[in-house]
């Protein structure tokens, strides 16, 4: 099955506060970033931090995010491995030769 989000797609983290466990940063709700490349398959941290034992496996991508889009000012760019139900992709699919930007 191919990736959702293949490298150079533009995405947006969702922007909720669940009221469970999450491994989205809370910096980096609701923020648009290019997929760099996907990490493989793991369990969905927010369900296997509860113990129940039916966690759904879904693809983690990492994520390039600019610095001044996190935190308002930075020259650099932040990488995060994210969950494949954390992202939507935005209008503006993809960022030619993103995939290049490591």
């Amino acid at each position: 099955m191919p990736d959702r989000f293949p490298p150079g797609t533009r995405v947006r983290t969702f922007l909720h506060d669940p009221p469970h466990h999450t491994r989205l940063p809370r910096y980096a709700r609701g923020k648009s970033g290019v997929v760099v490349e996907p990490e493989g398959r793991a369990e969905l941290a927010d369900v296997s931090a509860r113990g129940s034992g039916d966690a759904p496996v879904e693809q983690v991508y990492a994520v390039r995010f600019a610095a001044r889009d996190l935190w308002g000012e930075g020259d650099h760019h932040v990488v995060l491995d994210l969950w494949e139900s954390y992202l939507e992709a935005c209008e503006e699919e993809h960022e030619k030769g993103a995939a290049d930007e490591r």
